[in-house]
């Protein structure tokens, strides 16, 4: 052994001096060794087996509030190590690299520094939450029931530490009473962070909510300085948890909590509303964190030459949220500015337009196809073998349904070979192995009960390619929105259900075949409708990354709404940023600008639909493969508070062009009064407009820069001036802006005389009614679909929500995505927005208009309908029946319908007299079949 050990060094001394002589470099220079004898231990080792990590079932795992299991302890780790190092000193054998199966042992490892060649750079390096041990005040860190947010997110969590049941971390028992506290690390100057934190309000109502769901009769309270709802839904969301699942909502910003030592609960005193000092006790307490800036990514961009502001989140860059003051790089997320979910896709989106924009030229030089294996066949007397999956979902289908008792259920059905459990069934380890059971138990049939097939159907086929079965076998049973969340209150009844979904998509899946498709050619052309903000900015990033693009605006002239802008929140000049736009636009040599002009129809699908647009002296038929949807939205004409009737009662639109010319609209105007939420946030149109706060400081602002004496009031529910907008929130009060919050149940009262309006308001603060005199009256008039919106709607057959906006796909997971292939959604269509929002969503809805136009061809067919031909008559009850126009008569007189046009809707298979049109995947023997089942 010595002479080996020896030869093992020397060898190493060799390399060394090797390269040192290649490099030109002192041979002998801090080679000299101290060398020490060190005498192996002269004890007798014992044989033993390898330590083995924990492993946990991933149903009951409590491992604590980390995701990551299966880790050995530094004990373990030590005595594992200790088997190889007992026997004596390390002589660098190497034996550990050829045992260690996961090749984590690299002796010969190196720093290295790897060069690439890009042509963008997009900066995305997420947030941090805030460090609540730093507001002290609050007990975290010291009191066992104090939980930050992110910690509370695991405890509802199925695979957090207490599986889902929530629970006080001193004692584990069942918590009766949680309270929230709302802006801790936002809003508060005396940690640095001025800023409002943009999804705190939500999460907490969220997570109130759910807690409910988990704890029956939990009281559930949360302090609030101002409820942030302004995202498209979330006013409703907050009314709701109000309403429906009584969480207590109590204005007062909590400066002290201490804990009762006794029984370690939590006791908070506050100011109420009317000023009473209060005290209350609560089981448990969770700390809404705010968004910080990750020191990582600030580091990154110091490296990358990035500009950040005092925060340390990426500097604006003008109008454009994505650009940064170095060209090529570009920020998007919560490193941008605090971001909720919907916004940080959509920016992310946009970042994407943004890199492909700089590399058109290079477009689809990098791409490699997914690789599946060849497609099994399947002959027609192969006996059907049916593997099932079913979902525990976290807590959404396993809090509720047995799973285990569905599965094996499940196990005694005709044809099931193969039934499973997984924690998330889409999870990529899940994946695996189910495309292992395929292979190695010769499935050729799956069902996976679970979600929606909406969300989660692609996914699952691709796994099914991935073990060389065709995707159509695929049948997808959803016991979560149809079975465990609508009987979240009946485990029993819920469980049933569960079986009977299973069962029917089983009875279907037996009887399902193999199906093609085939590929069609796409038109790399775009079709934008509307030529305001969103509309150009759409169009034009379309064109920069290289696709023709029509651009339909009804008007006589572009710019939209946002003509009526002078200046934003922040002080840029819109006017200048708006000609400059246009003019770009109007000169791009991809772009037709089509003025006074209208969409009549549109036919075909994605990749080749067939526009009808008419003007004034003709109409033309366009080919398009994608089109988007930014037509903008209007103002709100109030009807109440004198507006239209007293000249002096203006909406904040109206107000902001007569400021712009300067201070000559404010002579003899001392007095300015503003009431927000005009015809917002009430019983006929329950949403938030998301831009009346905003809109109403930048106008306060103006006021004091052009008359600092004037007194300016402003009458308002919630301030909803989000993430860095807070920023000018705070500068209008130290300016003097006075804010008096008022309640819906008394709205504001004004009535005209001769000096002036009076305006009376019962103020929730003091409890007393004010009376303010005004020379002007400024109403946060609501922002209002277009009037036009249902029949465009109609015109494209795509969903408008319940407000009269365009209804995304999904407000999270595709916010800029209808429903219907190729069509994309941009701008205030989609609700209201501010103006850099309205640019990021443009360019978000232009990158996924161009992952459909950068295909030459793309596949088409499978679920769709097929004629027998032979039976046909020709009664055109189909062609009259589809709404999408697609079936024809042929040269034979018999009627045809071309796949690649098909949407599968299935309107013309059910309306044939004869019944000889048949959907694919949905024939009359599979639905049959799934009924029987029932």
């Amino acid at each position: 052994p010595a002479t080996v050990i020896q030869a093992v060094a020397q060898g190493k001394e060799a390399a060394q001096s090797a390269m040192r002589l290649l490099k030109g470099q002192d041979l002998a220079a801090g080679r000299a060794k101290d060398w020490q004898a060190v005498e192996p231990p002269k004890v007798a080792v014992p044989v033993q087996a390898r330590n083995k990590p924990p492993h946990a079932d991933p149903v009951a795992r409590a491992q604590g509030f980390g995701e990551v299991v299966g880790a050995l302890s530094e004990e373990a780790a030590r005595a594992e190590a200790s088997r190889c190092l007992a026997c004596g000193i390390c002589s660098e054998c190497y034996r550990c690299v050829s045992a260690c199966q996961a090749g984590a042992i690299q002796h010969q490892q190196r720093p290295q520094e790897i060069k690439l060649q890009v042509g963008a750079v997009v900066m995305a390096p997420g947030f941090k939450p805030f460090e609540a041990a730093s507001k002290a005040e609050y007990g975290y860190g010291r009191y066992a029931n104090v939980l930050t947010s992110l910690e509370f997110e695991r405890v509802l969590s199925a695979s957090g530490p207490y599986g889902g049941h929530v629970k006080r971390p001193s004692d584990g028992v069942e918590p009766k009473r949680v309270a929230w506290i709302q802006c801790v690390g936002s809003r508060d100057a005396s940690v640095g962070r001025d800023y409002c934190s943009y999804v705190c309000c939500m999460y907490a109502s969220k997570q109130a909510i759910i807690a409910g769901e988990h704890v029956a009769g939990l009281e559930k309270t949360i302090f609030y300085m101002d409820i942030r709802a302004q995202g498209k839904g979330f006013d409703r969301y907050y009314e709701r948890a109000k309403g429906e699942h009584g969480v207590r909502y109590v204005r007062s910003m909590i400066s002290r909590v201490v804990e009762d030592p006794s029984c370690h609960d939590l006791i908070v005193q506050y100011f109420d509303e009317t000023d009473t000092l209060r005290e209350e006790y609560f089981d448990l307490l969770v700390l809404s964190v705010g968004l910080t800036p990750n020191p990582s990514g600030v580091a990154l961009a110091q490296r990358l030459g990035v500009e950040v502001d005092r925060f340390g989140f990426a500097a604006s860059q003008g109008f454009n949220p994505l650009a940064t003051n170095r060209p090529g790089v570009f920020a998007c997320g919560a490193f941008q500015a605090p971001r909720d979910i919907p916004d940080t896709v959509m920016q992310a989106s946009a970042a994407a337009a943004e890199a492909g924009a700089l590399l058109a030229s290079a477009r689809g030089s990098e791409i490699e196809p997914m690789d599946f294996p060849p497609e099994r066949a399947l002959p027609p007397e192969e006996k059907p073998r049916l593997g099932v999956f079913v979902c525990h979902c976290g807590i959404n289908i396993g809090g509720v349904v047995d799973v285990p008792a569905v599965v094996e259920y499940l196990r005694g059905l005709p044809g099931v070979v193969c039934a499973q459990d997984y924690l998330f069934t889409c999870s990529t380890d899940s994946q695996e192995k189910i495309t292992a059971l395929i292979k190695e138990q010769g499935l050729n049939r799956v069902v996976v009960a679970s979600c929606s097939p909406r969300t989660h159907e692609g996914l699952f086929r691709q796994g099914l390619q991935r073990a060389g079965l065709n995707p159509y076998l695929f049948e997808m049973a959803n016991i979560r929105d149809q079975c465990s969340w609508v009987h979240a209150g009946d485990h029993a009844a819920a469980t049933v259900k569960a079986m009977d979904l299973a069962r029917m998509s089983c009875a279907r899946a037996l009887m399902l075949r193999p199906l093609r498709q085939f590929p069609a050619p796409v038109e790399q052309t775009a079709l934008v409708l509307g030529g305001g903000v969103a509309g150009m900015t759409a169009a034009l990033s379309l064109a920069e990354q290289g696709f023709p693009t029509h651009l339909v605006e009804r008007d006589a002239a572009l710019g939209g709404l946002a003509r009526r802008f002078d200046r934003t929140l922040e002080g840029l000049a819109v006017r200048p940023f708006l000609e400059d736009l246009a003019d770009r636009v109007s000169h791009h040599p991809l772009i037709r600008v089509r003025l006074n002009s209208q969409l009549k129809s549109v036919e075909g699908r994605v990749g080749q639909f067939q526009a009808a647009i008419a003007s004034a002296d003709k109409s033309e038929q366009v080919a398009v493969g994608a089109l988007i949807v930014a037509t903008g939205a209007s103002e709100y004409r109030p009807s109440q508070y004198l507006h239209g009737q007293d000249q002096r009662v203006l909406s904040q639109l109206a107000f902001h062009e007569a400021i712009a010319g300067g201070a000559g609209a404010l002579d003899g105007v001392d007095s300015v009064v503003m009431i927000q939420c005009v015809g917002s946030r009430e019983p006929e149109h329950p949403y938030c407009s998301r831009v009346c706060c905003g809109q109403a400081v930048a106008n306060a602002l103006r006021i004091k820069e052009l008359k600092p004496l004037a007194e300016v009031t402003v009458l308002y529910r919630d301030m909803r001036t989000f993430s860095l907008k807070e920023l000018y929130y705070q500068k209008a009060r130290k300016l003097g802006v006075r804010f008096v919050r008022f309640g819906p149940e008394e709205p504001p009262r004004v009535r005209a005389g001769q000096a002036g309006l009076e305006v009376a308001v019962r103020d929730q603060i003091l409890g007393q009614w004010l009376v303010l005199n005004a020379q002007r009256l400024v109403l946060g008039a609501a922002v209002r679909p277009q009037s036009d919106a249902p029949e465009l709607a109609s015109a494209l057959k795509l969903p408008l929500d319940a407000d009269g906006f365009f209804m995304e796909a999904h407000l999270k997971l595709r916010p800029v995505d209808f429903v219907g292939a190729g069509f994309f959604l941009a701008g205030a269509a989609h609700g209201p927005k501010y103006l850099e929002e309205v640019v990021a969503q443009a360019k978000a809805a232009a990158a996924r208009a161009a992952a459909v136009l950068a295909q030459s061809q793309m596949l088409v067919g499978g679920e769709v309908a097929v004629v027998d031909a032979e039976r046909c008559v020709a009664c055109l009850t189909c062609v009259r029946t589809c709404p999408y126009g697609v079936p024809q008569l042929n040269e034979e007189g018999v009627a045809f319908i071309d796949p690649a046009a098909c949407h599968g809707c299935g309107s013309c298979a059910s309306a044939c007299p004869r019944k000889l049109i048949e959907v694919q995947h949905h024939t009359d023997a599979q639905i049959l079949a799934k009924a029987r089942a029932l």
